[in-house]
């Protein structure tokens, strides 16, 4: 039988996909994995233990009250500064009520504003947080969403000091339903371009009213005392009710009787309204005048009177001060805030040169609003200057609806069809003139899933959240790639809810990028180090489910659901590189909550969060499984010098694939195969596996008091028994200890 010495130097392709386990021709075949679960692959090219979580806060105890069920829960990084920044968890309770809670220095701010309460009350309404998009210049934070006005979040001068507020933006208009009205009146233009006055025969104009309706019927409504005495003056307006009985209905008025202040709408009312029906009359302003029987074109940008308007001309009219007869111009009105509670609101959000951009409003997904430049809550164009506001719709042959947007080397926008960008115009900024949005690649992104930048290039999910692409610039074609780089490994993306990626912070370091899946709660973790080709994923998985992944500038914040005593419990936790156990709470010197100091007795509390769990614990280094939390207690068997840490443990698994050596005579595929002996090279390892064989790290005489030693170098495993078709080395972990794998040699025969 022949004997053959394979050796798989690294790890670095990570863990594939098994429609690819027979592909024995692949170049990346001998660096692949079949499983590589709880583990993180390093940039050298081994894999290393991945960290355990750290409990920070329980959600579920902020149920009670009023408040009986958790509709929803999303983490936002908050960064403040260089030196300062924040985990912000965002809780809805019973469908409305939104609370905000604030992690920095991996600790719960407490006491916020001085209200004696832990959390910010946010006025979010009825939105699905998953959905929740944002994007942060210096102390504020925007949050959009189409279903929500835009919300700021303000921090203040300390920690502690947060403000909540409603955005007061400045929208564009725009002709959802165009109306044209022919009033009975001449008009004469004191100019035929640029800026004109408008002086009218009769008293036409109007700048839009807001009131309390006096009565209501079937399809009219009373306005109140104080609107115009003129016949007609809102004939063509758009009235939407903004309060009281029948709220939230838009319609058009046809006709307006002044003596008796009655408008009638084109469509009767779905709800009559009353006397407590509160009314907006869209104004004129921003709508059209248009000649029809000779030449102008011009749109109002002010009342100034009842018979004189100012417009800013689109196309210019025949001659000044010769009036414009009755009947041969009209008013196109109709037009509407882009944004509004009728119309929806904005989907996405970033800033970029100067200008807040938002996009994919509900009534206009396809659209692009970029603000005046440092007036970032002013959409509304002017006349076009440089530092105008922007306002351009995506023109392709379909609907490509924005669904999220980046700021990088461009203005990066994502839909869900396609993938464009807003190029500079050579080094000019963008602006009203010269603004194009350019098609680059047509793979579609998945909505709720925020793009994030990673050496260079934007990755993203694809629409039906099956690949992970990365949006990157060529030189060579001028425009944007969008490669899959999760090819190898698709199968670790099963409904991907939420992604997020710590940067390295060394050079000798690699991006760590986190993706949560909807379908078993699992994480897709890819190791990153473009510079060197690593695109390395692995699948963290815990005892429950990670529902959502966050990092603040290096700490990852999690958000798991547990049962707990029979219970379902919502966490907040933090990976921890120095900890080995989920959920867990550490005892030490000076310690600060949720950790605890350390006990002088062997009676570990604080530990309500994992009642009637089965836990592990590491008592300076020492373990101690399978001890189960009784009155959010456990008791140890002697008291710590040092630390304790109680949490619950995971499983570590790796295996590589199948060992398909070549012989002179041919593959071995179809051969049976037995291991003789492994050697893995080993770093700071307590504890490891090989084939289910525990390597020995200890030395005799020991005692079970000892402290576990970490060992760096080799280690020979022999002999491994049995014959099998595949002969694979599997590396597991019997105890909550650190392992670092760096590669793995092993001596096989081949049966005939």
């Amino acid at each position: 039988m022949p004997r053959l010495t394979q050796y798989q130097s690294n790890f670095t392709i990570g863990e594939v996909d098994p429609l690819l386990f027979g592909r024995v021709d692949l170049q990346q075949y001998p660096s692949a994995l079949e499983k590589a679960q709880n583990v993180v692959v390093i940039p050298q090219g081994g894999f290393e233990r991945r960290p355990g979580t750290r409990f920070m806060l329980d959600i579920t105890s902020h149920l009670g009250g009023s408040f009986t069920t958790l509709d929803g829960i999303r983490l936002i990084p908050f960064e403040f500064s260089t030196t300062q920044s924040y985990m912000l968890v965002f809780v809805k309770y019973d469908t409305t009520n939104t609370r905000m809670f604030v992690f920095a220095n991996a600790q719960q701010i407490t006491n916020i504003n001085g209200s004696g309460n832990n959390y910010l009350t946010c006025a979010l309404g009825n939105i699905d947080l998953d959905r929740l998009y944002f994007t942060q210049s210096a102390d504020t934070l925007i949050l959009v969403h189409e279903d929500m006005s835009p919300k700021s979040i303000v921090r203040g001068d300390s920690n502690s000091s947060w403000t909540f507020s409603t955005i007061s933006l400045t929208s564009p208009k725009t002709a959802f339903t165009t109306n044209t009205t022919n009033p009975s009146a001449t008009l004469t233009p004191d100019s035929v371009d640029g800026t004109v006055s408008l002086t009218a025969s009769a008293t036409i104009w109007h700048d839009g009213r807001s009131g309390t309706a006096q009565a209501g019927a079937s399809a009219t409504i009373t306005l109140d005392s104080g609107a115009s005495a003129t016949n007609d003056i809102y004939n063509g307006a758009t009235i939407t009710t903004t309060g009281g009985t029948g709220s939230g209905q838009t319609r058009i008025i046809s006709d307006y009787v002044g003596s008796s202040k009655v408008a009638t709408v084109s469509v009767a009312w779905s709800t009559t309204p009353s006397s407590d029906t509160t009314f907006t009359i869209v104004s004129q302003v921003d709508q059209y005048i248009n000649v029809l029987n000779g030449f102008g074109r011009a749109k109002i940008v002010a009342v100034s009177s009842g018979t004189v308007a100012k417009v800013v001309t689109e196309f210019p009219f025949f001659e000044k001060d010769v009036a414009i007869a009755s009947g041969d111009w009209e008013l196109e009105s109709g037009y509407e805030d882009a944004v509004s509670s009728s119309r929806g609101y904005f989907r996405t959000c970033t800033f970029h040169e100067g200008r807040l951009y938002m996009g994919g409003s509900k009534s206009l997904p396809n659209s692009l609003f970029g603000s005046k430049i440092n007036n970032f809550f002013n959409f509304k164009p002017a006349e076009s200057l440089d530092d105008d506001a922007i306002f351009v719709t995506i023109a392709t042959d379909s609907v490509n609806a924005i669904t999220a947007m980046r700021s990088g080397r461009d203005l990066q926008l994502f839909t869900k069809d396609a993938e464009f960008f807003v190029p500079q115009a050579t080094l000019d900024p963008i602006t009203p003139s010269n603004i194009v949005i350019k098609n680059a690649t047509r793979r579609g992104s998945k909505e709720g899933i925020k793009p994030v930048m990673a050496e260079g290039g934007t990755l993203f999910i694809q629409r039906e959240g099956k690949a992970l692409r990365e949006f990157l610039f060529s030189d060579v074609d001028l425009n944007y790639q969008a490669n899959n780089i999760s090819l190898l490994a698709s199968h670790l993306l099963k409904g991907p809810r939420s992604m997020a990626l710590r940067v390295a912070t060394s050079t000798d370091d690699g991006d760590l990028l986190l993706i949560t899946n909807d379908d078993d709660g699992s994480i897709g973790a890819f190791s990153i180090l473009r510079s060197q080709n690593v695109v390395a994923p692995s699948e963290f998985t815990t005892n429950g489910k990670f529902l959502d992944v966050a990092v603040d500038v290096t700490d990852i914040y999690t958000v798991t659901e547990r049962t707990i005593n029979s219970s379902t419990k919502r966490y907040v936790e933090l990976f921890d590189d120095q900890r080995t156990t989920d959920c867990n709470i550490q005892y030490f010197s000076g310690a600060t909550s949720p950790d605890q100091s350390l006990p002088t007795n062997t009676t570990c509390s604080s530990l309500s969060h994992l009642e009637g769990a089965s836990v592990d614990v590491i008592r300076d280094n020492y373990v101690l499984t399978d001890k189960t939390v009784a009155s959010g207690a456990i008791t140890i068997d002697a008291v710590p010098s040092s630390f304790v840490e109680v949490g619950l443990s995971y499983s570590v698994e790796v295996k590589t694939l199948p060992a398909e050596p070549r012989l002179p005579s041919g593959p071995v595929v179809s051969r049976k195969k037995r291991i003789l002996e492994a050697t893995p090279v080993l770093n700071s390892t307590q504890n490891l596996a090989v084939n289910g064989f525990e390597i020995p790290f200890e030395t005799l005489p020991y005692t079970l008091s000892s402290t576990p030693k970490s060992f760096t170098g080799r280690k020979r495993i022999a002999p491994l028994l049995g014959y099998s078709d595949t002969a694979q080395i599997t590396f597991t972990m019997t105890q909550p200890l650190f392992a670092t794998v760096l590669s793995v040699e092993y001596k096989l025969s081949t049966g005939q």
